[in-house]
């Protein structure tokens, strides 16, 4: 079982404004006063609002972080942002292969594993995205697909850098619908044996796995205690101070 740090990854999507920044300082509030976090806190705002999100939360500790970047290190790709660009805004982290974007545009695992090692190469540390649809679990192909996804998505530079697996049931990002906690402990534990077969005892541990896919203030606490789960990725509840603030917290 890892031991690794845990990190909680709040991911606004296409959600915030300049006055969203208010619920930013409301947060660093709370870690600031509160009990210290145990957890590594990244927030991963539109593109918008990154540079304003790396500077404001800098002091507080939070972590900025991109929702998405090309393949390609720069060029003619007009309205896409490369990782240098990401790093350029104060970057640490930038999430690939998110469900969303694996449907809404097509993204493939070579995309995704392409991005990964664009993020990898401009000093980025990358959070790999994998899950199962609906219709995948109810045909028991659930710990295939993810295991095949992360063959593919996951670069083999992952050996010597940083990454980060999420692991989101499909089915469950947005829907309020989870997982039971035998089958989120399942999937990370097969997760976690294919990294190990992959990468090796100490690299395969080492690499921090997330759950995401409504992961609320209600249910943080259960999930995070599950043993190979190192932290989470947090959808919606991630836009209000309080709510993010309370899954930190159940670390």
């Amino acid at each position: 079982m890892s031991t690794v740090s845990p990190l909680i990854a709040g991911n606004w999507k296409m959600n915030g404004l300049t006055h969203s920044l208010d619920e930013l300082s409301e947060l660093a509030r709370l870690l600031t006063t509160g009990e210290s976090p145990r957890a590594l806190v990244v927030v991963c705002p539109p593109a918008t609002l990154l540079a304003a999100v790396a500077a404001q939360g800098a002091s507080s500790g939070i972590i900025a972080g991109g929702q998405d970047c090309h393949r390609e290190p720069h060029g003619a790709h007009t309205g896409d942002i490369s990782a240098s660009m990401l790093a350029d805004a104060g970057a640490q982290y930038v999430i690939v292969g998110h469900s969303e974007r694996r449907t809404n545009h097509g993204e493939t695992d070579q995309i995704v594993c392409a991005k990964a090692e664009a993020a990898i190469g401009a000093g980025l540390k990358p959070i790999i995205c994998v899950g199962e649809t609906e219709a995948q679990r109810d045909a028991a192909e659930a710990e295939s697909v993810v295991s095949a996804q992360l063959a593919a998505s996951i670069p083999d530079a992952a050996e010597h850098h940083e990454v980060v697996v999420a692991y989101e049931p499909v089915w469950a990002i947005g829907t309020g619908r989870t997982p039971t906690l035998d089958e989120i402990d399942e999937m990370h534990n097969a997760i976690r044996a294919r990294l190990v077969d992959r990468f090796g005892l100490s690299k395969g541990e080492s690499i921090r796995i997330l759950y995401g896919g409504s992961l609320k203030p209600q249910n943080a606490r259960e999930i995070l205690g599950i043993g190979n789960v190192n932290g989470g990725l947090v959808g919606g509840a991630s836009l209000l101070a309080k709510d993010f603030y309370t899954i930190i917290s159940a670390v």
